[in-house]
């Protein structure tokens, strides 16, 4: 009862009339705080490089390594970007060379292929598509081609086995040499399904191999299709018969992701469907988890409460909240798990609600991100000063209980400040790039389009680096422009055919036109008939083609669905 009754006062205290102005009144010196996290990112990398590297990731108790997702030097694919975040280009280059003489895929290791896509493939195509901004000579054709990108799409491609089920929802764990093992268990999680449009999305408009995007689509349909009648899905699934095997809802561990790639996935590939399932999706957890805005775990089916925690995961949901335009409610929930985090100094992985108080044998904080990645979203859509607070305090709450001589340690209990002997390697992709974006309001990742790069390309110019990145849910940004650089869809090739002969034809008098055949490989030809309009020409071109919506590659496309994307990345429907 006094622990529920001290959370309360913390919570009144928030709002008390002239609060916000006191928050205002204590300035955060974000220069001073961007070279302490800074510093913070060196100890563990250097460390991570002197005592673990090749392994994945650094025991900083010990200081040694071990593998523990499939033995990539994950905790080097993990901080590429950060590196190039925090302005290090030649370290960036350096190990852009070593990850290529170094990382094999062809090896007879059982990953997780939700942690594979996200950490390895995201973190590839991230760096690939920053190695020009980061000085790398790169090779004709970029970004459409380059060793990272091979890399990444031979890592996915390792995958694929997993997605062969009946369901096309896919196993959680494939043998990287042999694909999915006879005896694999059919249950996985509903973020371990729903968790590749991002990436996958990606790999296919730059490679112009439409298998992955399509195994990924078809996994998110496979779980919308498998939602209650109440509008809710479950924790895990048999990814063969679609029976829910864990029937708990909400927005937390093993659910999280699914969510966040709905709207990211929205963001990226301008898709009407995956935001209006997101939509609906938001309307019944809104209905039945959120009670005075904390959200509790609900049997997916009945909507009655099961279980009346908060984890620490689910901090990830005002920061997309916040990508929705819900700002407000985004605000009051956060400002709930920051009374959290005042308590302990961190965020315990459960929290027990009624109780205010930690979740036997879930009292640990293994150095996650997903609060200080709110603060970031909702400070670069408020401004406001309180987030920065929570940057201050984690940063003070990390140096003081978790940083060791060979780097940062997962907390095992909050209660004690008792260590654990690893660092994750979401450490160094995630939590300290986060903190650094936080106190970095100039850094390239939050460009406005005011500068961008022209770079070009067989049919015209690509426009890169102009901003609105998608971070997936590893931190791994990606330019959504270049989605735009390397596709094969013929209707896109043609629209932009067609643009070209158009401003022409208005300053001739005759007017040419081109049909196009394609051959079985997809290779268009061309050839030319004269004295025909460019209406009548873009009519017998493809009929069928045309009737669909299509995006030309020489304008800023907008979204084809109700909501607006804005300079800073932030969607607002139309009636906010």
């Amino acid at each position: 009862m006094l622990r529920s009754w001290y959370l309360l006062c913390c919570l009144w205290a928030l709002h008390l009339p002239g609060a916000g102005e006191a928050a205002a009144n204590r300035e955060i010196d974000t220069a001073h705080y961007r070279e302490r996290v800074k510093s913070m990112f060196y100890h563990a990398y250097n460390n991570y490089l002197e005592n673990a590297f090749p392994y994945d990731e650094l025991r900083p108790l010990t200081c040694d390594g071990q593998d523990t997702w499939g033995s990539f030097s994950l905790t080097l694919i993990d901080a590429l970007d950060t590196l190039l975040i925090l302005g290090n280009v030649s370290e960036f280059q350096r190990v852009v060379n070593v990850l290529q003489e170094g990382v094999d895929f062809d090896i007879d290791v059982n990953a997780s292929v939700f942690e594979t896509n996200i950490r390895v493939v995201g973190g590839l195509l991230s760096a690939h598509l920053l190695s020009k901004k980061a000085g790398v000579e790169v090779e004709a054709g970029w970004p459409c081609s380059g060793p990272l990108l091979r890399m990444a799409e031979e890592a996915a491609r390792k995958l694929l086995p997993a997605f062969q089920t009946p369901t096309g929802m896919p196993y959680g764990t494939v043998n990287l040499l042999h694909g999915v093992n006879p005896g694999e268990t059919p249950v996985t999680c509903t973020a371990g399904i729903g968790t590749f449009i991002v990436e996958f999305a990606t790999l296919s408009h730059l490679t112009g191999d439409l298998v992955f995007e399509d195994v990924a689509r078809k996994a998110l349909k496979a779980l919308w299709k498998n939602r209650s009648d109440i509008g809710l899905v479950g924790n895990h699934i048999d990814v063969v018969t679609a029976k829910w095997v864990a029937q708990d809802a909400g927005i937390g561990a093993g659910v999280d992701s699914y969510f966040e790639y709905l709207v990211k996935g929205a963001i990226l590939l301008h898709d009407e469907e995956l935001m209006s399932m997101f939509l609906d999706y938001n309307k019944a957890i809104r209905n039945y988890t959120k009670f005075d805005d904390w959200y509790l775990w609900v049997q997916m089916y009945k909507g009655t409460v099961s279980m009346p925690v908060f984890q620490s995961l689910e901090a990830y949901w005002p920061g997309l909240q916040s990508l929705i335009g819900d700002i407000n409610n985004a605000m009051q929930t956060f400002l709930n798990y920051y009374t959290v985090w005042k308590q302990f100094g961190g965020l315990p992985e459960f929290y027990n609600i009624p109780q205010g108080y930690t979740v036997e044998k879930r009292e640990g904080y293994p150095l996650r991100p997903e609060l200080i990645e709110s603060a970031m979203y909702l400070y670069r859509a408020t401004r406001d000063p309180t987030l920065l607070e929570l940057g201050r305090d984690a940063v003070e709450s990390i140096e003081k209980i978790s940083k060791v001589e060979c780097g940062f340690a997962t907390i095992k209990d909050l209660r004690d400040h008792r260590l654990d002997n690893r660092m994750e390697s979401f450490f160094l992709a995630e939590t300290v790039k986060y903190l650094y974006l936080l106190f970095d309001p100039n850094n390239f990742i939050h460009n406005d389009g005011s500068a961008f790069d022209v770079v070009p390309m067989p049919y015209g110019e690509c426009i890169l680096g102009a901003g609105g990145y998608v971070f997936n849910t590893e931190a791994h940004p990606i330019d959504p422009a270049a989605l735009h650089c390397c596709r094969k869809q013929k209707e896109e090739q043609w629209e932009v055919e067609d643009l070209m002969r158009e401003f022409f034809f208005l300053k001739k008098s005759k007017k040419s036109t081109f049909k196009r055949t394609a051959d079985h490989s997809g290779r268009e030809s061309q050839t030319a008939s004269a004295d025909a309009s460019s209406e009548s020409s873009r009519g017998e071109m493809n009929p069928e083609k045309n009737s669909k919506r299509r995006i030309s590659l020489l304008s800023c496309p907008n979204q084809p669905f109700t909501s607006k994307l804005s300079v800073l990345g932030q969607v607002f429907l139309d009636n906010t």
